[in-house]
Order: C-alpha cells, then sequence, then structure tokens
C-alpha cells in the first residue's frame, strides 16, 4: 500500500491509475492523516431488474387514509 500527499496525487494520477489497476491500493493523505482512499473498482453484483417485485408487495387501499384522532389533532376535521 503507497501513501502519497494530495499535490503527489495531482502530478502522478496517471502512474497511481496503473498501480490501482495492478491491484495496489493507494492512500491519499493531507497534513499528515489519511483522507482518501483509491482502489481498484469492481462492477457490482447482478443487474438491477425493473419489476423484479411486481405482484409481491400490496399496498392496503386505506394506505393514505388518516385516523380521525390525527385529523381532529391537524384541524382537518369536519366541525
Amino acid at each position: 500500500m503507497q501513501v502519497t500527499n494530495i499535490s503527489q496525487a495531482k502530478a502522478q494520477l496517471s502512474a497511481l491509475i496503473e498501480k490501482v489497476l495492478a491491484g495496489e491500493e493507494i492512500i491519499i493523505g493531507r497534513a499528515g492523516k489519511p483522507v482518501a482512499k483509491l482502489i481498484r473498482y469492481e462492477k457490482g453484483q447482478a443487474e438491477r431488474l425493473p419489476g423484479a417485485l411486481k405482484g409481491k408487495i400490496r399496498i392496503a387501499a386505506d394506505f393514505d387514509v388518516l385516523p380521525e384522532d390525527i385529523v381532529r389533532a391537524f384541524g382537518m376535521g369536519r366541525e
């Protein structure tokens, strides 16, 4: 694992990217303290499929109906 500061990272970004592609991790620091880690990007898990939960989720018919005591508390009830 290589440790470098921000100004060195700016000047040597292409070389650091090559090291990352080779599997190395790069720590970038500011004022002697680590602030970022440069690592190889790995594609996430399987692609998400829109509609995969279709038919598996049900929303109750009264989902957006407020209970009467809440309606009164907000002054929205019929008076």
